[in-house]
């Protein structure tokens, strides 16, 4: 199948589309001729950008709390009674809890992060991906982060959540692939990007991703059938580097000459 043509026609569910660039995705797949399909938690803002985008293509949405695995269940089994089912799944909802230490963190934003960013995708993808098994057809898109690369202050349990996320996506791409069926899967380990999500970084030397061109990174990324995409090209080389330079040094030059480990010092974020 032609890249630009894999999404023409089929239902594409997006979770946490309802704003940020999880929006913006539902709109780039739209005008490539998918089905929308908008799992988020907040009801108005998803009939809001169902309202925006409907002019483009066929929306649908669900109120879904993906941490609950029986909701989620729920919503699928009226989805594909409603619309069929899924054929591209961008598991894109996510959390961040920063700019505190680890030791000041509540449990409960431990239990949350976790849910939201690292079990709830695993649960949104094990009630989908059976119905892709069975057509040997879908694909997947996990929205990671680089801090699934890196270890950073004042991020801890945002950067476990991802690296938890990432670990999955890699794993599940190989089982995939050794079971010789056609269902691809993408996992997006993207910087920062400029939405109040991470309000008040600051990168002085990696610059801050603009949402469109993530959005456009990402489709791009599906449609090839990549199974990493990581942005800007520098992310790439956090693995290689932490391989080739001893401990202390990779602390000096990314943490302290790059600012990386600072870069959440004064965040405001949602």
């Amino acid at each position: 199948m032609p890249p630009r043509t894999i999404f023409r026609g089929r239902n594409v569910l997006i979770t946490g589309a309802a704003s940020g660039i999880g929006k913006l995705m539902g709109r780039e797949v739209l005008q490539r001729g998918a089905k929308l399909i908008i799992w988020d938690i907040d009801q108005a803002a998803m009939e809001t950008t169902a309202a925006e985008l409907g002019a483009l293509g066929p929306v649908a949405v669900q109120r879904v709390d993906i941490t609950d695995p029986v909701g989620v269940r729920e919503a699928y089994a009226a989805l594909k009674t409603a619309h069929g089912p899924v054929d591209i799944l961008v598991n894109n909802a996510g959390i961040v809890t920063g700019n505190r230490l680890f030791q000041d963190m509540r449990p409960g934003e431990i239990d949350r992060t976790m849910a939201v960013n690292a079990v709830a995708p695993m649960h949104v993808a094990l009630t989908v991906l059976p119905d892709m098994v069975v057509r040997n057809s879908g694909h997947l898109c996990i929205i990671a982060s680089a801090a699934a690369l890196i270890g950073n202050p004042r991020m801890a349990v945002y950067a476990a959540s991802k690296w938890a996320a990432m670990g999955w996506s890699e794993s599940v791409r190989i089982e995939m692939k050794e079971q010789g069926l056609d269902i691809g899967v993408t996992t997006v380990a993207p910087y920062y990007i400029s939405t109040g999500m991470f309000a008040g970084v600051r990168s002085p030397w990696v610059p801050v991703l603009k949402p469109e061109r993530v959005v456009r990174r990402i489709i791009r990324g599906i449609e090839r059938r990549r199974s990493m995409v990581a942005m800007p090209w520098p992310v790439g080389f956090v693995r290689l580097l932490q391989a080739l330079l001893p401990q202390r040094l990779f602390d000096l030059v990314v943490g302290r000459w790059m600012g990386i480990y600072r870069t959440m010092d004064h965040f405001t974020g949602r």
